[in-house]
């Protein structure tokens, strides 16, 4: 196996960052106190880029409270001679990492302010700050810079992050069900002692675990802490939300299984629930107008690894679908990655899901 090179060497931090002189903005660090410009922003520039989204300031404050955001030196704000903001620029650093250290960036320009150079010297302070931060990090892992964009995006920005070095690396699928028709829902009977039941605090942790199990062979996923697992949930709809418990699970086999990992094994030493498979949904109404009809949405969707084939998963989607229905939504939607090594693209489209937008991560790989 190659041997990687120590990550401070690897990152190339810069020891001092870049000046965006571009636009003659005035700049500082974020607060949470600026979630409502930092949201009305935002949706300005949604609402110009024909986003399929809005973001509420539940959902901003949320973001800018996490307990691992560092806002004061992993923030920008530029506002104009009015104060009036006019970009934004966050760097997100997920606390769980264990195999890659990731960071991401976030942001944009005021619509009425592109095309005077701010948005490339902004991303150039981002992905500047995002290498002094992997070195600082102390984990010589592999180590990512990454950047999202919908594939429909102005053409600018996907030139911008090409020119920046930044490569298309992965691809998602935005997919709609109709919900329309209650025959054709699907009907899920479970085995063994696998039991569906609704969503609960008690059970959140053990869903985590399913979680992380069950995304620890995926391209991309790392372990989230119970705080990130927790956090964002403003739009949460527990009530849309399900999960498979194991009865009687064989403690034993999983324990001697090399694949059941060291936070799963001492969940179930303590005896604690084992969550097999789960969908957690959420009611982003904002998103109703814009779309041009209601759907509930399924956030994070699994089966443990030593569970798959025994439609866990399913079973929990299947459940969310109906739950949906019976409140009145039209459809159901979800996002995926294109090359999902468990084949969920091929089962979703066996469900009656189709593609609606599409987007991509860019990253720099170190």
């Amino acid at each position: 196996m190659h041997r990687l090179a120590p990550i401070a060497e690897r990152a190339a931090a810069p020891t001092t960052l870049p000046s965006i002189t571009a636009g003659g903005l005035h700049w500082r660090s974020a607060t949470v106190d600026d979630a409502q410009a930092v949201v009305d922003l935002a949706n300005t520039m949604y609402e110009a880029d024909g986003a399929p989204y809005r973001e509420t300031i539940d959902e901003a404050r949320a973001d800018l409270a996490a307990p691992w955001r560092h806002l004061e030196t992993d923030s920008l704000l530029g506002f104009d001679d009015a104060g009036e903001l006019r970009v934004t620029a966050m760097i997100e650093v997920p606390p769980g990492d264990e195999s890659t250290v990731r960071t991401y960036c976030f942001g944009g320009v005021h619509p009425e302010r592109r095309g005077e150079g701010i948005g490339r010297e902004v991303l150039a302070w981002q992905l500047a700050r995002a290498r002094q931060i992997l070195a600082a990090s102390g984990k010589d892992l592999p180590a990512r810079i990454g950047v999202f964009a919908e594939d429909d995006d102005p053409e600018s920005r996907h030139r911008m992050y090409a020119h920046a070095g930044l490569e298309p690396r992965r691809f998602y699928a935005n997919l709609k069900r109709p919900l329309d028709d209650d025959a054709s829902l699907p009907h899920v009977e479970l085995t063994g002692s696998l039991r569906l039941v609704p969503w609960s605090e008690e059970l959140d942790d053990a869903a985590r675990l399913a979680h992380n199990d069950a995304f620890r062979d995926h391209w991309g996923s790392e372990p989230q802490t119970m705080e990130q697992w927790t956090n964002g949930r403003s739009e949460f709809a527990p009530e849309w939300s399900f999960v498979v418990v194991d009865d009687a699970p064989d403690v034993e086999a999983l324990l001697a299984d090399p694949r059941t990992d060291a936070a799963t094994a001492e969940a179930l030493r303590a005896g604690a629930p084992l969550v097999a498979g789960y969908a957690l949904n959420s009611r982003y109404a904002a998103d109703f107008p814009v779309r041009g009809y209601s759907f509930g949405y399924t956030d994070v969707l699994g089966t443990r690894r030593a569970y798959r084939g025994r439609k866990a998963a399913l079973a929990a989607l299947a459940a969310s679908m109906r739950a949906f229905a019976d409140d009145g939504m039209a459809a159901a939607v979800l996002d995926v990655d294109t090359e999902n090594p468990s084949g969920a693209h091929g089962l979703y489209a066996s469900l009656g899901y189709v593609k609606e937008h599409g987007s991509r991560m860019y990253s720099i790989e170190l």
